[in-house]
């Protein structure tokens, strides 16, 4: 797609982001338990058990504890049953996590303001799909025009942003104002013991139940049409510059998301860390052809980043291939030490976590945070979602500077008692690292490969 080397001329804005986690965090034995409470050991099951105490991840989000009845079955949950957690545990975060984006978008009727609404998710499946009931929950005019999306896994956030940006630029050609909800919500957790059941069956080294864990995230994407006159458009957090999509061919083997009787099933193999390196620079490269970008931007380096964590090597192999240090990625390693992968709803997490003020103060070589970032996901295809964005710094209305950190994970014992849920009111703000420890646990990112 051809571009201006103008970077605004888009008028694409980021105008609020909202994240929303689970009340409970698992730690890795979350897994042994469950494993020796339904599986006898074995090579296989070992094999995950070891790759999973050095996954790098400290906590993964949940909807639950290992003691919540739907894993606690004889046999593991049914995608119906899995189905209804989903809503009845997973809806509450999309409603909330959009509503904390609308109010920093300062959208303040959102029946009258939000035109569309584009959203994913790859572990739930059903119609109508569970945007209706956001959508209904938010109380949007039942003329606010709904995409959702399915089939692309991890990199479903960006490629909603993507699909939202089109409907923008659509907009504004027909000189009309868009004000676009996209919203990602993954409940992942809830298919451990599917995984267990798969590599207890069939001895195969399952590392994706490892890695995922559950979160909602949201944005609310402009174009430059106002209203009327008398309504402004507020300041954006993120203006978003461009977009590159691309597929690596033969790769569809690779990484996946099957549907099963028993819910969804991990496709992960090897080759995944080699073929998303493999892709990066040609995208990145791509994305920056035809540019005049402001001094001081010539090399990846030179960006802030925020990559999708979808594992170790993902982060690892990004550094080695794109001359990066961990820091420029720090919102990723942060998000993926204390949440884990949360698949497509991920990416607007760490783009959320970027923008704080523990964020700024760990830059690379001790600089200030950067004003151009990238945003980078992988999906099933496997496929590469790439974009520029322009953060805020100079704050403006909304105080966008160096913002507060928001309220991370509630905190909860895996042995504790009861079913767990979704009362998010409860949740406690999470005690951040500090810069040092951080950086050294960006560092001992392992590679699992």
């Amino acid at each position: 797609m051809s571009v201006s080397t103008e970077p605004r001329e888009l008028g694409l804005s980021i105008l609020g982001l909202g994240t929303q986690y689970p009340p409970y965090s698992l730690e890795s034995r979350a897994i042994d338990v469950l494993s020796k409470r339904y599986y006898p050991e074995s090579p296989a099951m070992q094999k995950v058990l070891a790759i999973n105490r050095y996954t790098g991840i400290d906590k993964r989000s949940s909807i639950g504890r290992p003691d919540h009845w739907v894993v606690n079955q004889p046999d593991p949950p049914t995608i119906a049953q899995l189905h209804d957690i989903f809503m009845s545990d997973g809806l509450p975060l999309a409603i909330s996590a959009s509503k904390e984006a609308l109010a920093e978008a300062h959208i303040d009727d959102a029946a009258s303001q939000i035109t569309h609404m584009v959203s994913t998710t790859c572990t739930d499946s059903a119609n109508p799909g569970y945007d209706h009931y956001v959508a209904k929950a938010l109380g949007l005019s039942p003329s606010v025009e709904k995409v959702l999306l399915h089939g692309v896994g991890c990199s479903g956030g960006l490629a909603a942003l993507r699909t939202a940006a089109n409907l923008c630029l659509g907009h504004s050609m027909r000189g009309l104002p868009a004000r676009i909800l996209v919203v990602a919500l993954e409940i992942s957790t809830t298919m451990v013991r599917s995984e267990l059941e798969s590599i207890h069956v069939h001895q195969e080294t399952r590392i994706g139940v490892c890695l995922f864990s559950d979160c909602a995230s949201a944005v609310v994407l402009s174009n430059d049409v106002p209203f009327s006159a008398t309504e402004p458009i507020p300041p954006a957090v993120y203006s978003l510059l461009d977009w590159r999509h691309r597929t690596i061919p033969d790769s569809e083997a690779d990484l996946g998301f099957d549907t099963h009787p028993q819910g969804w099933k991990v496709v992960l193999s090897p080759r995944v860390p080699n073929l998303t390196a493999s892709v990066l620079e040609p995208t990145y490269e791509d994305l920056m052809c035809g540019k005049t970008l402001p001094g001081g931007y010539e090399c990846p380096k030179d960006f802030d980043w925020a990559m999708h964590p979808g594992g170790a090597t993902i982060l690892t192999g990004a550094e080695k291939v794109l001359g990066l240090q961990p820091e420029h990625m720090r919102a990723s390693y942060d998000t993926y030490i204390n949440h884990g992968n949360s698949s497509s709803a991920t990416i607007f997490s760490v783009l959320n976590r970027l923008r704080g003020k523990e964020m700024d103060g760990v830059c690379p070589g001790g600089r200030g945070p950067r004003e151009l970032v990238v945003g980078c996901a992988f999906g099933p295809g496997i496929t590469v979602e790439m974009c520029l964005l322009r953060r805020n710094l100079e704050g403006g209305k909304g105080g966008r500077k160096g913002m507060e950190t928001p309220p991370e994970t509630e905190v909860s014992s895996e042995d504790g008692e009861g079913e767990g849920g979704s009362d998010v009111g409860e949740q406690e703000e999470k005690r951040g690292s500090e810069e040092e420890a951080f950086i050294a646990k960006a560092l001992e990112s392992v590679e699992l490969d």
